[in-house]
């Protein structure tokens, strides 16, 4: 299976205030099983490895985090950089017709997935599981189905078909439902409904298909060219709610998604990341790149980050609210 990885396509970025743009998922704040630290994309792609199944990693990102993501990752994982900021479906648009370039088969199962999604080893063995489900032809597309904890409002939910049985097959998908209000949420939940993980699985060939109707006869060179021309749209939106069979494989382990600075905080190792210090301050997290020290004094469930490109100080539960502000 092939595997492409969307590293700032989907709008996680940190600061846009610069062409040396960073973001979250470059930033070696986790910890690693003996004790050293490693970024969010260096976790998946290592998680990804360990699973011995993927022959191909490609990662979809902009321009401006091509260095940064050679630099954590090295030269054997493939790189396919945006011209532009478009949305999902065009993101992984370009990343398919580059894997049909270099000469994947378009029977070849490939998988998409985020990098800021925090989850144990069973995660990526459920990944393998799309992959045959999709050689086996169970759907035109697989998703992954994250089991719920709570009613959330943040995430898109996928409600199976009712009285389906998994039993390690996937599951066909009735329908799906975007970010609902908690009582909505609740009623989801009643029925089975999973939250959305932004995972999904096809045949290389099925994506190809999509985009010849935007860019026909056109190689990954003159797509890339014209890739503004592309709609400005999720996959979601462009694929997933228009293919003919969806298919659903439930996962019930550890997942969490880091997309905000709140939840990132939540598996730090420590209070304090670079030169800071903190006193008399309750959940409370700095995160500091330069050189310069940062003090904190009674300070109450915030987080702090200091970077190149700009400064945060946010109330943990309004940092969801940065990438709309910015």
């Amino acid at each position: 299976m092939k595997i492409i990885l969307l590293s700032g396509g989907s709008g996680k970025r940190l600061w846009p205030l610069s062409n040396d743009v960073r973001s979250k998922q470059f930033l070696q704040v986790l910890e690693t099983p003996d004790g050293h630290k490693e970024s969010m994309i260096q976790r998946v792609v290592r998680q990804i490895k360990a699973t011995g199944n993927a022959d191909g990693i490609v990662v979809a990102t902009g321009e401006a985090q091509k260095d940064y993501v050679k630099a954590q990752l090295g030269n054997s994982i493939g790189i396919v950089t945006e011209p532009c900021r478009r949305d999902t479906f065009p993101a992984i648009a370009l990343s398919c017709s580059y894997l049909a370039s270099n000469g994947t088969s378009p029977e070849e199962p490939v998988i998409v997935m985020p990098c800021d999604t925090y989850a144990d080893d069973t995660y990526f063995e459920t990944v393998c599981r799309m992959a045959e489900s999709v050689k086996r032809g169970d759907a035109e597309l697989i998703l992954m189905g994250i089991t719920p904890t709570y009613p959330s409002e943040k995430f898109g939910y996928i409600v199976p078909k009712a009285g389906a049985e998994a039993d390690g097959m996937s599951i066909p998908v009735e329908r799906f439902t975007e970010k609902p209000d908690v009582e909505k949420a609740k009623k989801l939940l009643a029925e089975g409904a999973l939250w959305n993980g932004g995972v999904f699985a096809f045949r290389l060939g099925y994506l190809m298909d999509i985009v010849k109707k935007y860019m026909p006869g056109k190689d990954f060179e003159e797509i890339h060219a014209d890739y503004e021309k592309f709609p400005k749209i999720s996959f979601d939106y462009e694929v997933v709610e228009k293919a003919k069979s969806v298919g659903v494989l439930p996962y019930t382990g550890e997942w969490k998604d880091l997309g905000t600075w709140n939840t990132l905080t939540e598996k730090l190792p420590s209070m304090t990341e670079g030169s800071a210090k903190l006193h008399d301050c309750e959940n409370t997290h700095v995160v500091n790149e330069l050189g310069i020290p940062v003090i904190g004094l009674g300070l109450k469930d915030l987080v702090i980050v200091v970077s190149p490109e700009g400064i945060l100080v946010s109330e943990k539960g309004a940092s969801e609210k940065l990438k709309s502000l910015l």
